[in-house]
């Protein structure tokens, strides 16, 4: 049993849900509608903001002073249509109060729509029939100044707001002309037929704009998500690419520590065993750190990935790669500058992809052009610069998906050095990149 104050049981909601017509629904939700577009603050403040400077109509005019006047514009036309309410209500000849009535009031609810929009539909509406009355009866239920005054207002909130505005708008405009029509006419004019066939063509048109300058922005940033998604996966997968590559060179030095670990203890006579313990601790971190390495190259392995037969290339190997480009056309001279020295097996790999990267992107979007490769090894690291010129034959659209730059970027900044890639001024386009490379010590000199 229940008592005062307990809730409702949950099988009488469900009871009352299961109760609620289709019918109730769309009226419920037809007023949810109605309260929300038109009467909840319904006299906010909503001051009307200026055009962008950058917008597509404005951004095409002459002369930076007159973007920044054209920028008032839409205020500028909604002053004109107050203005031209004043006139053909004067022309009314009407005069003292009904001027004030019919030609002020109608004229500030089309003012006022540049700050309060809602607010402004709601002191026409309510004033048609003020203004009607006291101008010629010949024109019921709207006045020419009415009729103008009224049209303007639905047209510039409804492209303040929304499409469903718009339709609330016609809705209660067109049971107010039915009314008067119908109830207080006494057969006076021409009746609402012209105000409700007009403002439907036009709320219609400006909801058809809305609907597809919606739509053009939902696309866009469709787009703008696509585009940074894209960009987002090309880095990954040439991040991955690098680690695939990379995997060679580090797991060859692992292996190299594990191997000179297990075999330094015997060139010693008697080591002590302490030294036997410690080389044995490097040769199991070695071998740990290699298991590991296999490992996590497991998980950016892609599953029709194999593995290279053959050692990754180093520097060595540029002139092998340059008799390839120039058999399949494009012409290519190198130079060297400074002491050539080995460098990291990481940098030559990476230099070496940045120069075949370079030099591909030459053929595909260059056909007919010449190359130049230039090694600097300076004292502080290895300097790139491959440079071709403008093309010469017929640039078709490349197939490829625009990770060649990414590519070259992603090696570049992971060994903390720096690259650019821009067009040159006779129409080629210069890859430039200096990678760190640290002073060799003279343990390592000692080593090699």
């Amino acid at each position: 049993m229940l008592t005062t104050g307990d809730p409702p049981p949950a099988y009488l909601h469900y009871v009352t849900q299961k109760t609620r017509s289709p019918e109730y629904d769309l009226a419920q939700g037809a007023l949810s509608g109605l309260r929300q577009d038109l009467v909840h603050d319904a006299f906010a403040y909503r001051p009307l903001p200026p055009l962008s400077v950058e917008g597509p109509l404005v951004r095409r005019l002459p002369g930076e002073r007159i973007r920044r006047g054209a920028v008032w514009l839409p205020h500028a036309v909604v002053l004109f249509l107050a203005l031209c309410t004043l006139l053909l209500a004067y022309a009314d000849d009407e005069g003292g109060l009904a001027f004030v009535v019919g030609g002020f009031v109608p004229a500030a609810a089309v003012v006022m729509t540049l700050v309060r929009p809602v607010g402004a539909w709601w002191v026409s509406i309510a004033s048609t029939p003020f203004v009607a009355v006291l101008g010629s009866w010949g024109d019921w239920p709207w006045a020419p100044a009415g009729f103008l005054s009224h049209l303007t207002v639905m047209i510039v909130v409804a492209l303040r707001t929304r499409p469903r505005t718009a339709a609330w708008m016609w809705v209660i405009t067109a049971a107010y002309g039915m009314f008067a029509d119908t109830v207080i006419s006494r057969g006076y004019g021409p009746g609402a037929a012209p105000m409700l066939f007009t403002s439907a063509v036009l709320l219609l048109m400006v909801s058809m704009f809305l609907v597809r300058r919606e739509a053009k922005q939902q696309v866009a940033a469709q787009q703008t998500v696509t585009a940074t998604e894209r960009d987002r996966r090309t880095l990954l997968e040439e991040r991955t690419t690098i680690a695939r590559e990379l995997h060679d060179v580090v797991a060859h030095h692992m292996s190299v520590v594990a191997i000179q670990a297990e075999a330094a203890p015997y060139r010693v006579e008697n080591p002590p065993e302490e030294l036997e313990k410690a080389f044995a601790t490097i040769r199991e971190n070695a071998v740990a750190a290699l298991t590991e390495l296999r490992r996590i190259l497991g998980v950016v392995r892609a599953e029709d990935y194999q593995a290279p037969d053959a050692p990754q290339p180093v520097l060595a190997d540029l002139g092998h790669l340059l008799a390839n480009v120039r058999e399949a056309g494009l012409e290519t001279e190198k130079t060297i500058t400074g002491a050539v020295r080995d460098l990291p097996q990481g940098v030559e790999l990476s230099a070496y992809r940045i120069i075949q990267e370079a030099l591909s992107n030459a053929l595909r979007h260059a056909p007919g052009s010449t190359a130049k490769v230039e090694l600097s090894y300076v004292l502080g690291g290895l300097g790139l610069r491959i440079v071709n010129t403008a093309p010469r034959g017929l640039v078709k659209a490349s197939p490829g998906a625009g990770h060649g730059i990414t590519g070259m970027r992603e090696r570049v900044t992971m060994l903390s050095g720096e690259m650019t890639a821009e067009p040159t001024e006779d129409g080629g386009y210069a890859v430039t990149a200096f990678i760190p490379v640290a002073a060799p010590t003279a343990a390592s000199e000692e080593t090699s």
